[in-house]
């Protein structure tokens, strides 16, 4: 391993020699905008800018084009006005505008920025790294967004209370926007300088400008923020909001005979409170009592056949608002990979469904919850003197199925209370140049289920360093794990699908049944330049290389997401991009990828080489293709504890066009294909949609995908027994699978709206020539296996296989026939009105069917997919739910 590691460490040096280039260019100097205090009610509040107060305060102007043409003149100007009482920052906005028929005026929900808006970014903190955005549309549309990690991320879930108003005129338009201080974050010095930056957005024109210069050319977005000045003995917010909430379900599904717990209809309510609690002016503590965590959107259809597990993006309030400080990836590459994945911290495994089973004997019924029931979590956060500091715990209660025999019924514990605790900090230095941070998890349950671990810890280091005006950055983690249980359960661990102890061909692992713990370490090293002095064509070089490992022990998947480990990958990316207009094109951009990997033993797993290129077209018309190249490919998971595998050598395209989204209706396709050298493995896939917005307030879409793949040999089908000899079991498989997703979105006005989701999805899976194992690393395809003769194979009473090996007219071992076809129907209808500003009521229609047609074999998939969809009776889900939220 320890070859392995500095072999790919050493692949960083040239890279490092490359950073001792001197840098030419700085930054253009920060702008200074300074506002005035003002009395309370001086301000009407109705868009039109006409009171006295605004022109006591000079006019920001002379914004400078930041898209397409960086650094030119707009064809239209802007001007702002900032101003502020005792209660609320103030920000009046003159777009002018020549053409004002031609203003788009666009509705959508929250946080879509549909048609011309305008927006502010405010670094209250003036950290240089985070910042609060407040985007306002013409139509009235709100958009807010929380921007950390100096401008690489900007999170749509924080929504906090704030207001606007907008006119049109005969020069254009005219927006007030008030923000409420104790919205913001800030420190308590008497005399403040903040950082901001004021951005409008042309949408006929997809033309965007700045008030600060900010170069296409450099890196970072809040640290090369303008300065406001004049902020004096701003007020100290109690900061104390409280959000009561009421919640009434009711769910309607088909009654099953002879089970008492399936009668066709079950009903509950709920009351809870969520809130938030200054503890000072920039350190929030937000609490969840009797939380509501359900999700208003269904997750899309997925099923994978390689083993590894399949990711869903977090949907419910609570978790992914404010969850910046708390998303910690392992990894995070350029070039992009299975291990970008990889994160410390998945808040779906708190409240998922339970670990456990009900046993049920002949006749039984049981009821097990669906999902495991929060009872209480807490987040503290915020930042003070250049520490940011995040912690989240949250408890959930213990989970029994209940189980019904004639009458007599019993209960079985499917799930143990557990706290799962997230701690994070970081500290600035140098004006953000410098980043240190620490992370730290942990996941206690007590005792009940022997087969999950009792105690999951999981922490460590990470560094971020930025110079020559922040163009070069070198960045890194080391981490650690350590789980610990029973016996048992630290042996299911080593024998699980990520890391797999039992390879018979991995001499630096071993499954020991003794053991009670284990203990791992993960790494990340990177280093990259984004930004430089543009060629002569207007281009920059762009790269990033670096190293990642996951030692064998490693494991955080009880309250992080992790795919597999036993890894050392190594990835280069390097990109030539035009940012300035030219030709037939607004910007350009060519790119070169390649990965290594080996694992701890020292066998050499992967290599691929990727060349792709991106083309944004001045008619606002974009397309991109790529190709791969993977001449050598081991997998030490293909086989699911048997031996590694060498998988086919192949390549791999994709190519992908989008239509001007300005456009009443606009056109998307993005198709993949690959293939194996030896004509033993090909998939492809295509998805194509349309987006039409009918009218400014309604927008509709619908996006077809399917896709396809075959593989000749080594599709994992079971692992069996063959006297003292082990055999896996693979054959070739033929899977295929739709899906249309459907969405409609009606804004009866910019705080009400109505938004369809819908989704049938379609996975078939067929088997057929069915072998073993025999040389799984042989240079070709066919020797690696052996496929089964009429003789040694024959179907059973049961509908699966029986295998005579040895021909001596004996059953030797069995498997049953893993063909299916599933089907599943998945719909939403939310009403969301926003009644006023922070408060909510939410009407839902849920809806969910997945048909008996797991034996459909026959039928062409779409076919079978809308003849067998509506087959079964649907379950339905009614909920009303009502918040208000209360702020001093």
């Amino acid at each position: 391993m320890t070859r392995q590691l500095i072999a790919a460490l050493l692949l960083l040096l040239p890279a490092i020699l490359l950073a001792q280039a001197p840098a030419k260019n700085a930054d253009p100097a920060k702008r200074q905008y300074h506002t005035q205090k003002v009395q309370s009610g001086e301000i009407e509040f109705d868009g039109k800018l006409d009171e006295p107060v605004w022109q006591r305060v000079e006019a920001g102007a002379d914004f400078i084009e930041y898209q397409p043409d960086e650094g030119t003149s707009p064809e239209q100007k802007t001007e702002f006005r900032i101003v502020y009482d005792d209660k609320y920052l103030y920000i009046g906005y003159r777009v002018y505008d020549s053409a004002p028929d031609s203003i788009v005026e666009r509705m959508s929900r929250r946080d879509e920025f549909p048609g011309d808006w305008v927006e502010i970014n405010i670094d209250s903190y003036h950290d240089l790294r985070t910042a609060f955005s407040f985007t306002f549309s013409c139509s009235g549309v709100r958009g807010d967004e929380f921007i950390s990690d100096n401008g690489n991320n900007w999170d749509t879930n924080w929504n906090p209370i704030w207001d606007g108003k907008s006119q049109i005129d005969d020069k254009g338009w005219t927006a007030e926007v008030k923000i409420p201080f104790s919205q913001l974050r800030y420190n308590g010095d008497p005399e403040q300088v903040w950082g901001f930056q004021v951005q409008r957005l042309i949408f006929r024109k997809n033309e965007r400008s700045t008030f600060q210069r900010i170069p296409q050319n450099g890196s970072g977005w809040v640290s090369r923020f303008a300065e406001l000045h004049g902020l004096r003995d701003l007020p100290h917010n109690k900061g104390v909001e409280v959000a009561p909430y009421v919640l009434a379900k009711t769910e309607h599904f088909e009654k099953e005979p002879g089970n008492p717990f399936a009668d066709g209809s079950r009903q509950n309510g709920t009351v809870g409170v969520d809130g938030k609690f200054a503890v000072t002016r920039d350190l929030i503590l937000d609490y969840s009592i009797n939380p509501d965590f359900g999700q208003v959107e269904a997750d899309p259809g997925a099923v994978r056949l390689d083993g590894y597990q399949v990711f869903f993006n977090e949907r419910r309030p609570f978790f992914m608002e404010s969850r910046n400080l708390f998303d910690y990836s392992l990894t995070g590459s350029d070039a992009g990979f299975d291990y970008d994945s990889d994160i410390l911290f998945y808040s779906r495994r708190i409240g998922g469904a339970p670990h456990g089973q009900a046993s049920l004997k002949s006749g039984e019924f049981a009821d097990v919850p669906q999902a495991t029931s929060i009872l209480g979590a807490t987040k503290f956060s915020g930042k003070t003197k250049g520490w940011s500091i995040g912690i989240l715990e949250s408890v959930t209660r213990r989970e029994y199925a209940t189980i019904d025999n004639n009458g007599e019924r019993r209960e079985e514990l499917v799930e143990p209370r557990t706290n799962y605790f997230v701690g994070r900090v970081m500290k600035d230095f140098d004006e953000g140049n410098t980043i240190l941070g620490a992370v730290f998890t942990s996941v206690n349950r007590e005792k009940g289920l022997d087969w999950l671990h009792r105690n999951a810890y999981s922490g460590g280091l990470d560094f971020q360093h930025f110079w020559k005006n922040r163009w070069w950055n070198v960045k890194g983690n080391i981490l650690f794990s350590r789980v610990e249980g029973t016996p048992e359960a630290i042996q299911a661990t080593q024998q699980s699908f990520e890391h797999l102890f039992q390879r018979p061909n991995a001499p630096h692992v071993a499954v020991d049944p003794n053991r009670t713990s284990l203990t791992g370490t993960s790494g990340t090293f990177k280093l990259a330049k984004y930004g430089g002095n543009p060629d002569g064509w207007g281009g920059i070089k762009k790269f990033q290389v670096g190293v990642t490992w996951r030692s064998p022990e490693f494991e955080v998947n009880d309250i992080g997401f992790m795919q597999t480990a036993d890894e050392i990958n190594h990835w280069t990316f390097a990109g030539y991009h035009i940012q300035k207009p030219f030709s037939v094109f607004r910007n350009l951009r060519v790119n070169y990828n390649h990965w290594f990997k080996w694992d701890f033993g020292g066998q050499y797993l992967f290599s691929m080489y990727n060349a792709n290129a991106h083309a944004f077209f001045k008619n606002n018309w974009e397309t991109g293709m790529g190709i791969s190249v993977n001449p050598y490919d081991v997998s030490n998971n293909a086989l699911r504890g048997g031996s590694s595998l060498r998988r086919p050598a192949g390549s791999w395209m994709f190519v992908y066009m989008n239509s001007d989204s300005r456009k009443k209706i606009n056109y998307f396709m993005n198709a993949d294909y690959g293939r194996g050298f030896e004509h033993v493995v090909n998939s492809g896939s295509v998805t194509v949609g349309a987006s039409s917005q009918v009218t400014d307030a309604l927008q509709f879409s619908l996006y077809p995908g399917y896709g396809k793949s075959w593989r000749k040999y080594d599709q994992y089908v079971e692992t069996a027994n063959f006297g003292d000899e082990t055999r896996t079991v693979v054959s070739e498989v033929n899977q295929e699978n739709f899906s249309l997703t459907a969405r409609l979105t009606y804004n009866l006005t910019p705080d009400l709206t109505l938004q369809y989701y819908g989704q049938p999805f379609i996975f078939r899976a067929l088997y057929k020539n069915y072998g073993i194992v025999t040389q799984p690393l042989a240079d070709k395809s066919a020797d690696r296996f052996h496929v089964f003769t009429e003789q040694e194979i024959a179907t059973n009473a049961d509908g699966g296989f029986d295998v005579d090996e040895n021909a001596d007219g004996v059953v030797d071992y069995g498997f049953y026939k893993p063909d299916f076809n599933f089907i599943q129907f998945r719909s939403n209808l939310v009403m969301r009105w926003e009644y006023v500003p922070g408060s909510e009521f939410y009407l839902v229609w849920s809806q969910g069917i997945v048909p008996n047609a797991y034996n459909d074999l026959d039928t062409p998939v779409v076919r079978s997919l809308f003849d067998n969809m509506f087959d079964s009776k649907p379950t339905n889900i009614f909920l009303v739910k009502a918040t208000y939220r209360l702020v001093r």
